[in-house]
């Protein structure tokens, strides 16, 4: 993430050069070279270790994307105005003509990181990375570097594509990002606090964060949590798996937490790629209904509360507690204290699980809900409409 565009801090991955050296002193100790057993040779030694096929795998992931990973050096002006103060009588007659001169505007860089997609020039990147920028320059492994031009970028998904003029460049390959395991391999790669090429391990420490979860509400993103080591300038650099296939993007670390990093799944951040090559810009469906999941805490605060003019009686769902007018919601006849019980037959729970099936659905598609009102059950099917502009601008 660029340094002077977002604050956030480091998490730390203990690597496995520890785990080595322990085992090394264990096998000294336990079988000491004392003659009685013939000792092999260099040679002799295994390259592997029991179940793993190349314990080098993190090098050669390395060696197969790394010069498909680039530095991205952006830069933006900022308008800076003088200090009211120097609008009060008493400091024009105290200064007189000697009132200080601020800059009206300053120049912000930052650092961020990205991966090359197409040998024609398309680098994939966060939108914060490049988000107002003048000037973004993209610098290859081998030292070459290119002005690059934002074809666009998605504040929802934090998703960019930057366009440079060049032929025949490296690229990397993606792998399957909905298919991911806690406990498996991640690699990742980028230009933390402006050290080039830092390559950081670890594992998938947890699939499908929501936004809430990670402490970014206004995202549309379902993220991959990882102990591999994230900072500032990492943003927008890949995640590996152990086969060197890009799973997710880095982009957001929590202030304060160690071994707790996040990226964006592939799959999402080439959807919406795919959206912001062809258009520009990426239309996102949109219900218009404020919900949440149903818990026995809520249950009762909303059944204790004065001011809502509905009753719950279900224990499990997701509640509507407003719908937005002139919204899709509202014209299918969606009703605050309505429950969401399933969508196209699938038992839904979360608020979360309501989203990711409205960003799956294709602009102009019905979904089904099936909902309970004062007790009863009814299916209403809803078109997704796309974000309107206002909204899209909040995030």
């Amino acid at each position: 993430m660029p340094a002077k565009f977002s604050v956030q801090k480091s998490a730390t991955y203990l690597s496995l050069l520890l785990v080595g050296s322990m085992g090394t002193l264990l096998g000294t100790q336990v079988f000491p070279g004392n003659g009685l057993l013939p000792q092999p040779s260099v040679a002799q030694l295994p390259k592997t270790l029991p179940g793993q096929t190349d314990t080098n795998f993190i090098a050669r992931a390395v060696e197969k994307v790394g010069p498909a990973v680039v530095r991205i050096d952006s830069a933006r002006t900022v308008r800076r105005r003088r200090s009211p103060l120097f609008n009060d009588p008493f400091f024009r007659e105290f200064f007189g003509r000697d009132i200080p001169r601020q800059p009206r505007t300053r120049v912000q860089r930052g650092t961020g990181s990205g991966f090359i997609i197409s040998d024609d020039g398309l680098v994939l990147t966060n939108a914060h990375v490049v988000n107002g920028a003048d000037k973004v320059t993209v610098v290859l492994k081998d030292g070459r570097s290119f002005e690059g031009t934002v074809m666009g970028e998605d504040s929802l998904t934090d998703v960019a594509v930057i366009k440079i003029k060049a032929q025949d460049l490296p690229t990397v390959k993606t792998g399957q990002s909905d298919e991911l395991q806690p406990g498996e391999w991640a690699i990742a790669i980028g230009n933390p606090l402006g050290l080039d090429n830092t390559v950081t391990a670890g594992i998938i420490s947890a699939t499908g964060r929501t936004s809430n979860d990670v402490g970014v509400p206004d995202k549309r993103v379902g993220f991959i949590q990882t102990d591999a080591a994230i900072n500032p300038g990492n943003s927008g650099g890949p995640l590996l798996n152990q086969a060197g296939e890009v799973i997710g993007m880095n982009t957001a670390i929590i202030g304060g937490a160690q071994g707790l990093g996040f990226a964006i799944p592939i799959k999402t951040a080439q959807r919406i790629a795919d959206q912001l090559i062809a258009k520009g810009k990426v239309d996102h469906p949109f219900l218009g209904i404020r919900m949440a999941g149903l818990t026995p805490e809520l249950k009762e605060r909303i059944n204790s509360s004065p001011d809502v003019d509905f009753q719950v009686k279900e224990e499990k769902g997701v509640l509507i507690f407003e719908v937005i007018p002139k919204s899709p919601a509202a014209a299918a006849g969606l009703r605050p204290g309505d429950i969401i019980r399933e969508i196209d037959g699938q038992a839904i729970s979360k608020a979360s699980q309501v989203q990711q099936k409205v960003d799956a659905t294709s602009l102009g598609s019905a979904l089904k809900l099936g909902i309970t009102r004062n007790g009863s059950k009814k299916v209403i099917s809803v078109k997704p409409g796309p974000l309107p502009s206002q909204l899209s601008q909040k995030n």
